[in-house]
């Protein structure tokens, strides 16, 4: 990438409208320019959190369609599709040759018409369309990325309505306290219509929405790709653009029926945001079934879990253990 190529009139707008957070009234791409330096630059970045959220799906043996799904049903929906990053991240983590055909929506005709053309590059064999809503056709595995700041109650509502006609649904949006508890209170509304496949380990009520937590939220750090700081012009960009490259702060979903992965052990923990880091000691904010717990753990009690609670900018599920003299130790489960 070359900073000095790229449209900063058009990436400057955009991410002033990101940043405000607010429904938006009206289309904001005002051409493929604007798309096209939008997906090498702010939707690349999404990009490496949907890498983040499918390499998790992908270790666990998790598929949108368990066989013997028949092909006519392996159909994907990128719903918001902006650039389209999201949707062909996820067919090129499970296969183009494992849907039966791709579709894209978004409010701009500008976005509908590039992201189509670019998976219709990525995945020559794979049937892409615009997608054109019937209100009762069932959607095959529904793609989300990045919409909850943009919707007013209507289009909520319309999306929940498209989302009950989902067999599975994948779901990313930013690492900030307000989104993340806002697609918490989704996960609520829909936990007793689909199964909760991540990155909660358990299938229960929301920890982070229970009262007395208002101050925490469920998020977690995608880590950026091997050399990223050692790229001139990603860190000009960085530069230009005021990012931090390093920080990929992301919240997720992973829902599917029937369910077609075995449901998480019992007694597993997921460690939410990150772990801070002490000389002696590493302190966590720790999510399981019987809601969120910030531990303390011994640097000396168990130095292997504290390199890697230091060094992981996601851990993986945990399974922690108190031992008879009351240190905290722990075993990643994935």
């Amino acid at each position: 990438m070359d900073p000095a190529q790229l449209d900063w009139a058009a990436l400057d707008r955009l991410r002033a409208i990101f940043l405000r957070g607010e429904p938006v009234a009206e289309p904001y791409w005002r051409g493929e320019g604007d798309l096209a330096a939008y997906d090498a630059t702010f939707g690349e970045r999404i990009g490496w959190k949907w890498d983040a959220v499918l390499g998790e799906l992908r270790r666990r043996g998790w598929r949108p369609f368990p066989p013997p799904t028949a092909a006519v049903g392996r159909t994907v929906l990128d719903w918001g599709c902006g650039s389209g990053v999201a949707g062909r991240r996820v067919v090129a983590a499970f296969g183009a040759e494992n849907f039966s055909a791709m579709s894209v929506w978004d409010h701009s005709a500008a976005a509908r018409g590039f992201a189509a053309a670019r998976a219709r590059e990525a995945f020559p064999g794979l049937g892409v369309a615009e997608f054109v809503d019937d209100g009762k056709s069932p959607v095959g595995l529904l793609v989300l990325s990045h919409v909850l700041n943009e919707l007013t109650p209507p289009a909520c509502e319309a999306l929940l309505a498209l989302v009950r006609r989902a067999d599975a649904v994948l779901w990313v949006e930013p690492g900030a306290q307000a989104v993340s508890r806002e697609l918490g209170a989704w996960r609520e509304r829909l936990r007793e219509e689909f199964t909760i496949v991540a990155p909660c380990p358990h299938l229960g009520a929301c920890g982070a929405l229970a009262p007395g937590n208002e101050r925490h939220w469920c998020h977690f750090f995608a880590p950026p790709p091997a050399g990223l700081q050692a790229d001139g012009g990603w860190v000009r960009f960085a530069q230009r653009a005021g990012i931090d490259l390093r920080s990929l702060p992301y919240s997720w979903l992973a829902l599917e029926r029937p369910a077609s992965t075995p449901p998480a052990p019992p007694g597993l923990s997921r460690v939410l945001g990150r772990a801070e880091i002490f000389k002696g000691f590493a302190r966590v904010l720790s999510c399981s079934a019987q809601g969120l717990d910030t531990l303390e753990l011994q640097k000396r009690a168990d130095p292997t879990l504290f390199r890697q609670l230091k060094d992981t900018a996601s851990p993986p599920p945990w399974r922690w253990r108190r031992e008879a003299d009351g240190r905290i130790t722990g075993v990643a489960e994935a």
